[in-house]
């Protein structure tokens, strides 16, 4: 099962398991995730730069993992992984190597064969905090010292790190499967043919450019599903570059770390407002949040997870919605500049606004999914029909 390997914690707490993954040692803010499915989503979701992830479900990878199921280029963006059981023999027509294979190859320090349930009570009790995972290291002291040592990660700017580095387009559309008759006439069998992107909605779809500050490729899919044509730029572009562009529209996308830290992207959101229709996804939220004059605040252990219950408040409709944040909006703090459209029923948290006089919304929760339920996709033709009702 692999060497010994400890898990410690800024708080003091000790954790023995054996290591999958790479040796060595990795420090990061621990989180835990509710999701029993989409490791790999997961993994490769850049919103997880800085943090190591521990999974509740008790079994991982599986189904092992492969080269389609990623969430951003270059691989592997949190900072280390906790399961219970990293399963070595995975079973699925579409794995190309196991999830330990994978971590391997990204270098990633991971930690399994530890009590995963009693970790998450002691993070949903204290709160989410520092840790350090070795396999270098079996002195618990010393590694507790390291994690003090550690600023945490609110004294970073990781959107620098996982943002694109030059302006690319998009144009790929989402998982469309193709399922025909196998087993020759018979109609016994099925056979899985792949996917397909389908056409945009609109032959002439509108233009939106993509603030990236750690977006997810399922964002970028589903903007596409919806009609738009898509361009995307690197966190720090300035808005004057932007304008010059002429889009119908803009996106500030999901990212990772303290929105606080991103001081670039909420002035650019400033100069946008009121120029450009602006839809905003979790870090792209706060920062619409902090551009408005409003204020964020950390939670005691953050939302991850594909299962939580949001509430539409125009409709209400309850949606069940994919999360990954440690901050939220307090929108009292806008003063009335918006309207809230959407609570969190966990724990009563603020999880979108809408601006009372200009067309700028934005939503904490992922309706995007990748990994999670679908409930909420319907949010991002909803920004459409609000740019097509604008250009009426």
């Amino acid at each position: 099962m692999g060497v010994n390997t400890l898990l410690v914690l800024a708080d003091g707490t000790v954790f023995e398991g054996k290591r999958f993954g790479a040796e060595g040692e990795t420090i990061g803010e621990v989180v835990f995730n509710t999701s029993m499915t989409g490791y790999q989503e997961i993994l490769t979701d850049p919103s997880y730069k800085g943090q190591i992830v521990t999974m509740t479900y008790t079994q991982i990878g599986n189904y092992g993992v492969n080269e389609e199921d990623i969430e951003s280029s270059g691989g592997i963006k949190a900072e280390g992984f906790i399961v219970k059981e990293a399963c070595q023999f995975p079973s699925n027509w579409r794995s190309s190597s196991s999830l330990t294979e994978y971590m391997e190859r990204s270098n990633i320090v991971g930690i399994q064969a530890i009590d995963t349930r009693a970790l998450t009570r002691h993070l949903r009790n204290h709160g989410a905090q520092m840790g350090i995972i070795s396999s270098a290291e079996t002195n618990p002291r010393k590694l507790l010292e390291k994690v003090k040592a550690h600023p945490g990660i609110s004294a970073f700017d990781y959107v620098k790190e996982v943002s694109t580095k030059k302006i690319y387009e998009w144009g790929t559309g989402c998982w469309k499967w193709q399922c025909t008759k196998g087993l020759g006439d018979s109609g016994l069998g099925i056979d899985i043919q792949g996917n397909t992107s389908p056409q945009p909605l609109n032959p002439k779809p509108y233009r939106m450019v993509v603030y990236d500050f750690g977006i997810k490729m399922n964002i970028l899919r589903n903007l596409s599903d919806a009609g738009f044509s898509l361009t995307v730029l690197p966190a720090e572009t300035p808005a004057e570059s932007l304008l010059e562009m002429h889009p119908d529209a803009v996106l500030l996308s999901n990212g990772p770390g303290d929105p606080e830290r991103i001081t670039y992207g909420v002035e650019n959101a400033r100069k946008l407002i009121g120029k450009l229709p602006v839809f905003g996804i979790c870090l792209g939220h706060q920062i619409l949040g902090l551009a408005m004059g409003g204020r964020t605040y950390k939670l005691k252990f953050g939302h991850h997870g594909g299962n939580h219950p949001v509430k539409d408040l125009a409709t209400g409709r309850v949606e069940i919605t994919s999360q990954n944040h440690n901050y939220c909006v307090d929108i009292a703090s806008l003063k009335g500049k918006v309207a809230l459209t959407h609570r969190n029923l966990f724990d009563g948290s603020e999880e979108g606004m809408r601006h009372l006089e200009l067309p700028v919304f934005s939503v904490q929760h992922h309706p995007e999914a990748g990994p999670g339920p679908n409930d909420s996709v319907h949010i991002f033709s909803q920004f459409r029909k609000m740019i097509e009702q604008g250009a009426a």
